[in-house]
C-alpha cells in the first residue's frame, strides 16, 4: 500500500507542459467526430428542429461530468483520472470495472469509426475494397500514438483547427443561403411555428434523440487522463469550460441551419446532414471539402481514443488491473507504453474485421452498445464526486441532474426498435465486466493471507 501512495505523489507531482487552451483545443479534437458530422442525422429524422434542443441539454450533462471530474484532477491530479477516483471512493472493484469498461467500448468505437473512415474514402475511389482503406487509417493511427504524448498533441491541435474551420465553413455558406445570398435550393426556410413542428415525432422522439446528441459530446475522457499534462492543474475545469462553450455554439448553430435550408425527409442516416443542406445549391466543391473534413474528425477522434486506452492499461497495469506487461515502456520511444499499444491495435484490427464481415446492422447494434457503455463511465464519474471531493450542496445539485440526463439519453435508447438491442447489449457487456471483476475480488481475498 505504501509503494502505491509513493507512486501517486510522484504521478501527482509530474509538472505537465500544457497550457490551458491547448487542452481546450485538444479537447474539441477529440470531441468532433463521425458521431456530429454523421451520427446527428440520426438525431434530426428521430426530432426534426428540437436537435438543437437535444444538444443542449446533452451539452449541460457533459459540462457537469467534465466540471467534476476536472475538480478532482484539480484536488487529487493522478494518471488513472476517472478509474482512479472511482477507486478512491468505492473501492478495487470500482476502478477495474471502470477501467476495463472504457477500454472495451473505446475499441468497438475506433473500429466503427475506422469503418465509417473506409466507406467515406470510397466517395471518390469506389473500386478499392474497404479493408486497404481500414489498415491505412489504422497504421496511420497507431503512427501517430508512437510519436508520444507532445507529437500526438500537435497533430490533434492541428486536425482541431481544420475541423472547426469545415464547420465555420458551413455556417457560413448555410448563412448565405438562408438570406439568398447564394442562388439555388429547391425549399424555402423551414421555420418551425407551432409545438408540433418543432416536435415532429413528438416527446418520444425528443427522447430518443438525446442520445445521438450525447455521442457528439463523446470524448471528454480522454481530456481527464491528458489533465495531468497542464501546467497548472487547477486549470482543468477552465479549459474544460471553454471547450464546451465551442462547441454548444458550433454545434446548435449549425445544425439549426441544416434544419431550417431543408425539410425533415430530406435527410437520411447515410449522408451528414450538413451535406443534405446544401444539396440543392450550385457549390460542387463542398460535398468534396466536407467530406474530407469528416474523414480528418473520424480519424482524430479514433486516433484521440487509441491514445486514452493505450495510456489507461498502463495505469490498469501499475494497480495491479491488469497484467504487469502492460506498464513497461520504451525509453527510446518518447516513453512510449509498447505493450499497451499492440494489445489496442490487437483489438482495433479484429474490430475492424468485425465491422467488415459481420452484417451491418449487428455491429451497428455493438457499437450503440459501446456508445451506452461510455455513458456508464460517466454516471461512475459523477457517482465518485460524491466522495471524493466532499461537494458542496450546488456540487451535489449538479451530479444529481447530470445523472437524470444520463438516465434519460440510455432509456431513451429503448424506445426506438433501432437501437433497443444495442441497449440490452450493454447491459450484456456490463454483465460480462461484473464477473470479471467478481472473479477479480475472489483472487485478491485468496492472496491477502499470503502477504500478511
Amino acid at each position: 500500500m505504501s509503494s502505491q501512495d509513493n507512486n501517486n505523489q510522484k504521478s501527482s507531482k509530474k509538472q505537465g507542459k500544457m497550457k490551458w487552451w491547448e487542452l481546450s483545443l485538444v479537447g474539441v479534437g477529440c470531441t468532433i467526430g463521425t458521431g456530429y458530422f454523421v451520427g446527428s442525422s440520426l438525431g434530426v429524422i428521430e426530432t426534426g428542429p428540437a436537435i438543437v434542443l437535444s444538444f443542449m441539454i446533452a451539452a449541460i450533462g457533459t459540462y457537469i461530468v467534465f466540471n467534476l471530474l476536472a475538480k478532482m484532477t484539480a484536488e487529487d491530479p493522478q494518471e488513472g483520472s476517472f478509474c482512479y477516483y472511482a477507486n478512491k471512493a468505492f473501492g478495487s472493484w470500482a476502478g477495474f470495472s471502470c477501467g476495463w469498461n472504457y477500454w472495451g467500448s473505446n475499441i468497438l468505437i475506433m473500429g466503427s469509426q475506422l469503418t465509417a473512415l473506409s466507406l467515406l474514402s470510397q466517395f471518390w475511389f469506389p473500386n478499392v475494397p474497404l479493408w486497404v482503406f481500414a489498415c491505412i487509417y489504422a497504421v496511420l493511427s497507431i503512427f501517430v500514438v508512437f510519436l508520444g504524448t507532445d507529437g500526438f498533441d500537435k497533430v490533434e491541435n492541428y486536425l482541431a483547427v481544420i475541423k472547426t474551420a469545415a464547420i465555420i465553413m458551413f455556417i457560413i455558406l448555410g448563412v448565405a443561403a438562408l438570406f439568398g445570398w447564394i442562388h439555388g435550393g429547391d425549399h424555402p426556410m423551414q421555420t418551425p411555428k407551432s409545438f408540433d413542428a418543432f416536435f415532429p415525432k413528438g416527446f418520444q422522439g425528443f427522447w430518443t434523440s438525446l442520445i445521438y446528441a450525447f455521442y457528439a459530446y463523446g470524448g471528454i475522457e480522454v481530456i481527464g487522463l491528458m489533465a495531468m499534462q497542464l501546467k497548472d492543474k487547477k486549470d482543468a475545469p477552465k479549459a474544460g469550460t471553454n471547450m464546451l462553450i465551442i462547441l454548444l455554439i458550433i454545434y446548435c448553430l449549425s445544425l439549426a441551419i441544416a434544419v431550417l435550408l431543408v425539410p425533415l425527409d430530406k435527410f437520411n442516416e447515410k449522408e451528414s446532414p450538413f451535406v443534405t443542406a446544401l444539396a440543392g445549391y450550385p457549390l460542387s466543391f463542398f460535398p468534396h471539402v466536407f467530406n474530407g473534413a469528416i474523414i480528418i474528425a473520424g480519424f482524430s477522434t479514433m486516433t484521440a481514443s487509441l491514445f486514452g486506452v493505450t495510456n489507461l492499461l498502463v495505469t490498469l497495469a501499475k494497480s495491479k488491473d491488469a497484467p504487469a506487461i502492460f506498464e513497461k515502456k520504451l525509453k527510446k520511444f518518447h516513453q512510449l507504453p509498447l505493450p499497451s499499444l499492440i494489445l489496442g491495435a490487437v483489438g482495433l484490427f479484429a474490430s475492424v474485421l468485425a465491422a467488415l464481415l459481420l452484417p451491418g446492422k449487428i455491429f451497428e447494434y455493438i457499437t450503440t452498445a459501446a456508445g451506452i457503455l461510455l455513458l456508464y463511465n460517466w454516471a461512475f464519474i459523477l457517482f465518485s464526486s460524491f466522495k471524493v471531493l466532499k461537494p458542496s450542496g450546488w456540487d451535489k445539485t449538479k451530479a444529481i441532474i447530470g445523472i437524470a440526463l444520463i438516465v434519460a439519453a440510455v432509456s431513451g435508447t429503448v424506445m426506438e426498435k433501432g437501437i433497443r438491442i444495442g441497449f440490452f447489449v450493454s447491459l450484456a457487456c456490463v454483465a460480462l465486466i461484473g464477473v470479471a471483476t467478481f472473479i477479480m475480488h475472489l483472487r485478491q481475498k485468496k492472496s491477502e493471507p499470503e502477504s500478511a
